[in-house]
């Protein structure tokens, strides 16, 4: 091949589009939002451990006595119904509760515009005074209408 060649075939490959992406910004742009992510992602340091039973149920001979705990919209607790009057009353309550033969069911029900602090600071206290049988209801009031 003489060098006039090579050098129109040169030209000729030199002319072609090139078929590769540079993947450089791409990468750049990943690790920013890799970073990103990682910075706004929020750490839950406060965790209430629950134990959940495991296995079948046994079947209930009758049927437990079941405790309603209210939460008002302004934090404001009842028993059943009758007024709490602040937090050492609940936790003396719930002891109480505690330390019968056969605990009864704790049904929180907290206010849609009751504040997440209060509903939180009974279920603490519901798993410190050492009662296993506890449930959430009233949920139908926060499915949107």
């Amino acid at each position: 091949m003489t060098n006039k060649a090579r050098a129109r075939r040169r030209a000729v490959v030199d002319d072609l589009p090139v078929a590769d992406i540079n993947t450089t910004p791409l990468i750049d742009v990943m690790l920013v939002l890799l970073v990103m992510i990682i910075i706004t992602i929020p750490v839950q340091l406060h965790a209430v451990n629950l134990h959940l039973p495991v296995g079948d149920p046994p079947p209930a001979d009758h049927k437990p006595e079941v405790v309603q705990i209210a939460i008002a919209p302004a934090g404001a607790l009842a028993w059943n119904g009758t007024p709490v009057a602040d937090a050492a009353d609940l936790r003396a309550r719930l002891v109480a509760a505690a330390a019968l033969p056969e605990q009864p069911e704790m049904h929180v029900r907290p206010d849609q515009r009751a504040k997440y602090d209060a509903f939180a600071a009974v279920m603490v206290a519901v798993n410190q005074a050492g009662l296993t049988k506890v449930g959430v209801t009233g949920s139908e009031q926060f499915i949107p209408k």
